[in-house]
């Protein structure tokens, strides 16, 4: 408890000086607050909007979308990686597809998204899927491809059929690849989840930033982005990141101390 404590404030300490800086820089040089708002609006206006509901409406928005896109990706990414690891034919044919378009994946499916789907949930989640799938998909056909030819035919000689081969023997041994991918996949997701509420919705943390502009809000812009990086955090480090280390454990090549 006292490690983890002691790590917790290593990690918070850059961004308590920067808030320090913030409160006192700002006020001190006097800033036009449309340029760069001062601590104690952003403050308020984060008041403000957990109790008119708005800002809770906007983070529950956009985490819904990313959960339903990240799942999605998941349900057909990681049968398409084990597939393309256990089969030359398939990876051979499906690779140069996804050399293709994962340098399209995320953001650039934006423009086409919206006119296959609507303005709306559609377009986003489309957006999200494409930026977990094709990571995910790799990085299972990376797990799979990496398991010694021998541990197949060992389980094989003992009686394995295909499903004991797949789930004793190929997600296990791609699963620490697996969980590597999709805390990538889910970085690229973030941004590509900001980016498309930017344009096609009116709902969520990225449409909270785009109109905050127009009027010139900068205190809504600041705790937008603060609130990006926040829910990011929170999910990288108290599920994304203890998961991978916690399955790295215990099907990779690493230890626990």
């Amino acid at each position: 408890m006292r490690h983890w404590l002691s790590s917790a404030l290593w990690f918070a300490s850059p961004f308590a000086v920067l808030i320090v800086l913030w409160a006192v820089l700002i006020p001190y040089l006097d800033v036009n607050p449309r340029l760069f708002p001062h601590l104690t609006s952003v403050v308020e206006a984060g008041i403000e909007g957990i109790q008119d509901g708005t800002l809770i409406r906007h983070v529950g928005a956009s985490l819904l979308r990313v959960a339903v896109g990240t799942v999605l990706a998941l349900l057909i990414a990681i049968p398409l990686g084990v597939a393309m690891g256990v089969s030359p034919i398939v990876s051979g044919f499906l690779t140069p597809l996804f050399r293709f378009f994962s340098v399209l994946a995320g953001i650039a499916w934006i423009p086409i998204a919206t006119l296959w789907f609507g303005y709306g949930f559609g377009a986003i989640t489309f957006v999200i899927f494409n930026a977990v799938f094709f990571i995910v998909t790799y990085n299972t056909l990376l797990g799979v491809s990496t398991i010694p030819l021998q541990v197949r035919n060992a389980a094989a000689s003992l009686g394995a059929g295909r499903w004991a081969m797949l789930t004793e023997v190929l997600l296990p041994g791609a699963l620490p690849n697996i969980v590597t991918g999709i805390r990538t996949g889910l970085g690229f997701a973030w941004r590509g989840l900001i980016a498309a509420e930017m344009i096609a919705t009116n709902v969520g943390l990225g449409y909270m930033l785009f109109v905050a502009r127009d009027f010139y809000k900068t205190e809504v812009i600041v705790l937008g982005m603060i609130m990006i990086g926040v829910l990011w955090l929170l999910l990288d480090r108290l599920v994304l990141a203890p998961l991978e280390r916690a399955t790295i454990e215990r099907w990779g090549m690493v230890q626990r101390t």
